[in-house]
């Protein structure tokens, strides 16, 4: 059992009440990953989509005016979520090899949608150009900001008493959002898809628009920052997880062993617990075999299996 979880759950049991015929004990235990990789996947391309096709190309340019974004924002953003996502993906000890297919010709429609999912025959030809397994791409990423401007009467205590300005006041708030999908050619799956979004909120004031405009110098750092941190948390979906929960097991039996198996716990000796406990699933009744076995199979869980 791990040393943090027996030093945790020793001091929980002791300060918990003694008449109950359980004990309450928390403990950190591992959760599948919310997307489960084939056992044949060992290598991923990595595609960043994000370019919009020569087709909607006008469609595009204009709704990056209406949301107040530059392509070159766009570029720089998507290109920090890869990053994120390609050294997540690195520490993953499941994985093999990750390969970045920045060569490949993949585009999407581009104007914040997101695509419709790439055809089977173009995953099967990034696959066997990278001699990789599966593909991760980065299907959409999108920023939309809002601006509000707006003057206020403010007044400035100098040598000659308080004197009324003009102060100029800009906030902006800025949604972005990643769309992702691990396609998987050898079971024609799409094994993911989904998005993440976050808001971003920046404000600044001064005597004229722009010193109040200054505050929002950080925005473009702001929003590769995310997509790194969204690339990060998408890499993490193929990753089991931590869990902190509490768990009821039985303390009291008929023939007592149940109370010593307590007391060996409350002093962190699990280990001699669980044999108490062991031997008691044999116990003719039927009653004190079941808690037992429950109680066994919180042990189980307690050592991470």
């Amino acid at each position: 059992m791990n040393n943090l979880n027996y030093l945790i759950a020793a001091i929980l049991l002791i300060t918990l009440g003694s008449c109950s015929t359980t004990n309450r004990v928390y403990i950190s235990v591992q959760e599948p990953a919310p997307v489960t990789l084939p056992g044949y996947i060992q290598s991923v391309a990595v595609i960043n989509r994000t370019t919009p096709s020569e087709k909607t190309g006008v469609l595009n340019d204009i709704y990056r005016v209406m949301s107040l974004e530059s392509e070159a924002l766009i570029r720089e953003g998507s290109a920090a979520t890869v990053n994120g996502l390609v050294g997540e993906l690195s520490n993953n000890q499941r994985l093999v090899e990750i390969v970045r297919a920045d060569s490949a010709d993949v585009s999407s429609f581009g104007a914040g949608v997101f695509p419709a999912p790439l055809d089977w025959d173009k995953i099967k030809k990034i696959c066997r150009e990278t001699r990789t397994d599966a593909v991760f791409s980065l299907e959409l990423f999108d920023t939309e900001s809002k601006v509000d401007y707006s003057m206020d009467t403010v007044h400035q205590k100098t040598i000659l008493g308080d004197v009324p300005l003009i102060e100029h006041q800009v906030h902006m708030n800025t949604l972005v959002t990643t769309g992702w999908r691990m396609y998987d050619p050898g079971s024609h799956t799409v094994l993911d898809e989904s998005s993440i979004s976050r808001n971003l909120n920046f404000h600044g004031k001064g005597v004229n628009p722009a010193e109040a405009a200054k505050a929002l110098i950080g925005k473009s750092e702001a929003v590769k920052q995310v997509g790194t941190d969204a690339g990060k948390l998408y890499a993490a979906k193929i990753s089991p997880f931590w869990l902190r929960v509490y768990r009821n097991y039985f303390v009291r039996s008929k023939n007592g062993a149940f109370d010593l198996a307590k007391r060996k716990a409350q002093t962190g000796n699990w280990d001699e617990a669980a044999k108490i406990w062991l031997a008691e699933t044999k116990n003719p009744d039927p009653k004190t075999a079941g808690r037992a076995n429950y109680n066994m199979a919180i042990i189980h869980e307690i050592n991470g299996q």
